[in-house]
């Protein structure tokens, strides 16, 4: 019983996503799940990252947590248009479902965007669980992070398109073996692009920029 109750759930979701999916495409958007558990910086690595895309690709994001809207208000300053989601008020879901973004995305105007973030719940297992409608996946670990995360997490390294190993301006002061952090994230999943950068410096995220950009320019060419 619990196996079908689960599948229904999921199987709604998945009918919610593809619906999605329909729209973003018919309004040429690339949309960009970001995914880490919390901590990892994943909203100063937005703030950065969207700094750098604009004005070239015009941005927005939409924001899950489950309460407040401090990481929304951070990245409105960007100029870009941000939506927050609390899932406090759909019972604290600890990640975001198709149906939510889309009541969320249709206070955007997806025809003035060319990438949509998400920047998901901070939770390295429930996201990857769920389809959202989106073109691609990123997940966020940091160095202040065990290196075992992959290996602990497997389903959300193996669900995503790229890798960020961010605050690595740290590493000269901890104990922390980047290149096990690295093997694990292949061992999950061979071949993944793994970009380390320290999103409060700037060090190291031009590539990741890069990848970013080149997926939007080619969604665009699919037109």
């Amino acid at each position: 019983m619990e196996i079908k109750i689960v599948r229904k759930v999921l199987g709604v979701n998945d009918a919610n996503a593809l619906r999605n999916r329909e729209r973003f495409a018919d309004n040429n958007v690339f949309v960009l799940n970001v995914m880490s558990s919390p901590g990892s910086g994943k909203t100063t690595l937005l703030e950065k990252t969207i700094a750098r895309l604009m004005p070239g690709i015009r941005c927005g994001v939409i924001v899950g947590d489950i309460c407040t809207a401090n990481d929304a208000d951070r990245l409105a300053v960007t100029g870009v248009p941000v939506v927050q989601v609390n899932t406090d008020a759909f019972g604290g879901d600890c990640h975001l479902a198709a149906h939510v973004i889309e009541k969320a995305s249709e206070d955007l105007d997806l025809s003035a965007l060319d990438l949509l973030i998400v920047e998901n719940v901070g939770n390295l297992v429930c996201p990857a669980e769920f389809d959202i409608g989106e073109n691609a996946r990123a997940v966020v670990l940091s160095v202040t992070e065990g290196e075992d995360k992959p290996v602990k997490y497997p389903l959300m390294f193996r669900e995503c398109d790229a890798a960020v190993l961010n605050k690595t301006d740290l590493l000269p002061y901890l104990d922390y073996d980047r290149e096990a952090a690295v093997g694990y994230i292949h061992e999950v999943h061979p071949g993944m692009p793994v970009f380390e950068l320290s999103a409060r410096t700037g060090d190291g995220l031009d590539p990741w920029v890069d990848w970013i950009r080149e997926r939007v320019r080619e969604k665009k060419a699919e037109g």
